[in-house]
């Protein structure tokens, strides 16, 4: 087994470079080290990450030139040593000695002596650094990038403060409630007699909220099916959708699969859903969790793109969810990486697919139907003006306000911010297909 040090500095050598994410590379990394050594190794990638602009800025500030993309790995391991120093509780002398003693686990020993001085000099100097860096540099103040920053300034200028704090404090852990098979207080009772405390959601009536994060085979009947992990504001789109018994239903966009699971746990066996999947990487996710919930006999897999037709089998559809493809901004506090992967370029181009996806999906959509849009996102270039732009290009679509409790209405949609010990930062559309008679009645 690999030491998790070492690990955790080829996990953020790679997110510097930009290959790959921690969704994608930490599985494969946490079997690389013993099971005594998972927490820390998650620990100290999600922690470098989510503290990565203030570390980076330190680290500018101690170094006399940067590292060049070659020497990555050593810059990942002064960023670790910096983040454990600060936000551990490890003795200084530890941190110091174990951080020096990987550039030689590099092959690159030439590089101990200069981690050493870096780390020791940033003991001297902790205090007067820190004073000085969140006073000079907005950067290091808001631990975000600039582009970032001014672009939630400008479209959110009530709100864009306390989002970038909540991207920084670590999301509460939200459970779905199977009731196929039991109710939110008989789930809660369970929680109670294995000494787990948790808190009933306010939005979903089928959210539980756990006051800590636990590994999920340490929660009760998880295995069999009792529950599944979706945070609050994503439970709302079974409800918001209104699938009836009956209809013919396509969640596109489909894996993990936790809005398909939500959905098939309201109405399997009694409606024909098809979940659609540009992946196949990431097909296997979604059988394992229908097969988790006993509900793969209930749903039919597709493997394909859902800007194209070339897997779709000609018949219209009464309801389709739309889970776009999307920046991820309003999950950042899970996915911390999201900060240092995302550049202001990807919006233009993830709009553009997402407008594709839109225009090509409401084809399938029969008249009197429902179209239910969704993102992870923030941005209104993702959400809002999304939709906007697409009805005023369709006069057979109309918007339809949710008339929710929470969340903020918008002209187009409804948009949440990420809240301390809620939900997460995500979006609605809900879009109406006027019938052939050209009524306005939904």
């Amino acid at each position: 087994m690999s030491d998790a040090r070492l690990i955790a500095v080829q996990l953020i050598a790679s997110l510097l470079s930009k290959q790959g994410s921690l969704n994608a590379l930490l599985p494969g990394a946490l079997q690389q080290v013993s099971p005594r050594d998972t927490a820390l190794l998650q620990q100290l990638v999600y922690g470098c990450t989510r503290e990565f602009f203030r570390l980076d800025a330190l680290a500018q500030q101690l170094l006399k030139k940067p590292f060049e993309s070659r020497d990555y790995d050593l810059y990942a391991v002064l960023l670790l040593g910096l983040y454990q120093l600060r936000e551990l509780r490890i003795p200084a002398h530890a941190v110091i000695h174990e951080s020096v003693e990987l550039p030689k686990r590099l092959n690159k020993p030439w590089a101990q002596g200069l981690i050493n001085a870096v780390l020791r000099r940033y003991q001297r100097e902790s205090v007067e650094l820190d004073q000085t860096l969140s006073q000079a540099d907005d950067t290091y103040h808001w631990n975000h990038p600039e582009w970032m920053r001014t672009k939630l300034q400008h479209n959110w200028p009530d709100h864009w403060q306390h989002l970038l704090l909540q991207n920084d404090i670590r999301a509460p852990m939200t459970l779905r409630v199977n009731k196929r098979l039991l109710t939110r207080d008989d789930f809660m009772e369970l929680l109670l007699e294995a000494g787990i405390e948790a808190q009933p959601g306010q939005m979903s009536e089928q959210a539980v909220i756990l006051e800590q994060p636990l590994d999920v085979r340490d929660i009760p009947g998880f295995s069999e099916g009792l529950c599944s992990v979706q945070d609050e504001a994503a439970q709302l789109s079974g409800s918001l959708l209104a699938a009836q018994p009956g209809e013919r239903i396509l969640d596109a966009c489909a894996a993990p699969g936790g809005k398909l699971c939500h959905l098939l746990e309201n109405l399997a066996g009694q409606a024909d859903i098809q979940a659609l999947e540009l992946n196949p990487v990431r097909m296997p996710r979604i059988q394992e969790n229908l097969q988790r919930l006993k509900l793969d006999p209930y749903c039919t897999l597709l493997q394909g793109d859902a800007s194209q037709q070339d897997w779709w089998d000609g018949i219209t559809y009464d309801r389709i969810l739309v889970d776009a493809p999307c920046s991820g901004s309003g999950v950042i506090r899970r996915n911390p990486d999201i900060k240092l992967l995302r550049e202001n370029e990807d919006l233009l181009k993830l709009a553009s697919l997402q407008l594709a996806i839109l225009d090509n999906l409401w084809q399938l959509l029969k008249p009197g139907g429902t179209l239910l849009y969704a993102t992870c996102s923030v941005f209104p270039q993702e959400n809002e003006r999304i939709i906007e732009r697409f009805c005023k290009q369709h006069p057979d679509a109309e918007h339809q306000a949710l008339a929710l409790d929470w969340g903020l209405e918008r002209p187009y949609g409804q948009q949440f911010f990420p809240q301390l010990h809620s939900h997460d930062g995500f979006f609605y559309a809900k879009l109406w297909k006027s019938d052939a008679s050209g009524s306005s009645e939904a």
